[in-house]
C-alpha cells in the first residue's frame, strides 16, 4: 500500500559512517564521539527544566501566536508530515467517498521525495507541479495547476532542496488559491528557521518565517534541523483547532511521543534564545563557506540563497551519478538530484562544524579536479 522512499532507504546509516558528510543539513556541531546518542543532549545537558505547569504545547503555541489546542506534538517532522497528509486527505471520518473518485495532492517540483510518494495511498493523483521559477515559489504557478479535485498543495520553505525563503505573504497568496479550491496548504518549515542574524524575524518562531495562522494552512516543524536537536525526534503540527482534534485521532494510528523527549524538548524551547544564538554562529560560518565554494568554482552551476547552509549545484564538467558515486568511495557523502527530481545535481549541505565542513568541501573539489571525472 505504501511505496517505497527511495532517497530514505539510500540515505539511512550513510551519516554513520561517511568521514565527510555533505549529505546531513540538520546543524550539529559536534564530535565524532558525540555523534552517537547519549542520555542527555550535548547542547541541553545541564541546563534547568520550565517552571512546573508548562506543557510542550503551551510552548510551541506561544513561540508560533496559536492556541495550545492548534498545537499537535509530533515524533519529528516526518510523523507531523504523515499525518498532515493523511488528515488532510480524508478529513471527514465518516464520508462515503465513491471509489472512482480521486483525490488529488498537488507537491512542489523539484521537490523532497517523502512529500511526493506518502499521499500516494490516498491520492493515486499525486503529481509534482513546477510552482517555482528559479526555485522560487510562484502563486500564479499553484493556481494553474490546481483542479477541482486536489485536496492538498504542499510545499518546503526554506525550499528543499535549493534553500530560497519564501515570505508570508507568497505563502498567504498560496493558501488563497488552495482555498478556491477547497485545498489545505501544507508548508514544511523545518528549515525556516535557517536565517542568519540579520534575516532573523523578532516575532516569527524560532526568527523565522511562518504560515501558521493562515486561513486553511497547516504548517510542521521539529527541534531537528536548525536546533540540532535530532535524538529528540520532536516535531509537531499547526493548523487550526478542527483539523489538529481530528490529525489526533488519525495519530492513534501510530506510535506516540516519548515523555523523555517531550522533557527535553521543553528544555530546549525553555533556553531557546541561548541556543538559536549559537546555531545562529555556526550557520553564518557554513553560509558564507558554502558561497564562497561555489563562487570559486567554474565547473558548478547554482547559487546559495542568503542564510541557507544548502544548496542544489550541478556540476558541469562530471557525470554526477559518477561523482555520488567516487565520493562514496572517499568517504564523502552527497545527496543526489535524483532524488529532487533532476538528475544532473546535487544538493550539498554543510550542516556540521565549520571546520569539518572546510575539510569535506576540499574534498569535493578534489573530485571535481580529477581528471578521470570528465563527462564523455
Amino acid at each position: 500500500m505504501f511505496p517505497h522512499i527511495e532517497y530514505l532507504e539510500w540515505f539511512e546509516g550513510r551519516p554513520d559512517v561517511a568521514m565527510y558528510d555533505l549529505g546531513s543539513s540538520d546543524l550539529r556541531s559536534v564530535t565524532e564521539e558525540q555523534e552517537r546518542p547519549s542520555t542527555v543532549p550535548p547542547a541541553l545537558e545541564g541546563r534547568s527544566d520550565p517552571p512546573v505547569g508548562a506543557t510542550l504545547e503551551m510552548q510551541i503555541a506561544g513561540e508560533y501566536g496559536v492556541d495550545p489546542e492548534c498545537v499537535l506534538v509530533t515524533a519529528g517532522a516526518s510523523h507531523a508530515n504523515f499525518l498532515a497528509i493523511a488528515t488532510a486527505l480524508d478529513a471527514d471520518p465518516e464520508s462515503e467517498r465513491a471509489e472512482d473518485e480521486r483525490l488529488r495532492a498537488l507537491v512542489e517540483k523539484p521537490g523532497y521525495e517523502p512529500h511526493r510518494r506518502t499521499p500516494e495511498p490516498s491520492a493515486p493523483r499525486s503529481i509534482a507541479s513546477s510552482a517555482r521559477d528559479d526555485y522560487r515559489l510562484v502563486p500564479e504557478r499553484v493556481e494553474k495547476a490546481l483542479t477541482p479535485d486536489t485536496h492538498l498543495v504542499t510545499v518546503t520553505n526554506r525550499h528543499n532542496p535549493s534553500g530560497r525563503l519564501a515570505e508570508r505573504e507568497t505563502l498567504a497568496a498560496v493558501a488563497d488559491h488552495a482555498r478556491d479550491y477547497d485545498a489545505r496548504l501544507l508548508v514544511d518549515e523545518v528549515y525556516a528557521p535557517f536565517v542568519t542574524d540579520a534575516q532573523a524575524r523578532a516575532d516569527g518562531p524560532l526568527g523565522g518565517p511562518t504560515a501558521a495562522g493562515i486561513e486553511d494552512a497547516v504548517i510542521t516543524g521539529s527541534l531537528t534541523k536548525f536546533l540540532g536537536l535530532g535524538d529528540l525526534r520532536i516535531g509537531w503540527l499547526i493548523a487550526d483547532a478542527d483539523f489538529v482534534e481530528r490529525a489526533r485521532e488519525v495519530a492513534h494510528h501510530v506510535p506516540s511521543v516519548a515523555d523523555v523527549s517531550r522533557a527535553y524538548g521543553m528544555r530546549a524551547f525553555h533556553h531557546s534564545e541561548d541556543l538559536l544564538a549559537d546555531q545562529r554562529a555556526m550557520l553564518a560560518e557554513n553560509s558564507a563557506l558554502l558561497a564562497e565554494f561555489i563562487a570559486e568554482r567554474d565547473d558548478v552551476e547554482g547559487f546559495v540563497a542568503d542564510g541557507s547552509t544548502f544548496a542544489f549545484l550541478e556540476p558541469t564538467a562530471v557525470d554526477t551519478d559518477d561523482l555520488v558515486e567516487r565520493a562514496w568511495e572517499n568517504g564523502l557523502l552527497l545527496a543526489p538530484g535524483r532524488f529532487f527530481e533532476d538528475d544532473a545535481r546535487v544538493r550539498v549541505s554543510l550542516g556540521r562544524a565549520p571546520t569539518d565542513m572546510d575539510a569535506a568541501l576540499r574534498v569535493l573539489a578534489s573530485l571535481l579536479d580529477a581528471p578521470d571525472s570528465s563527462k564523455s
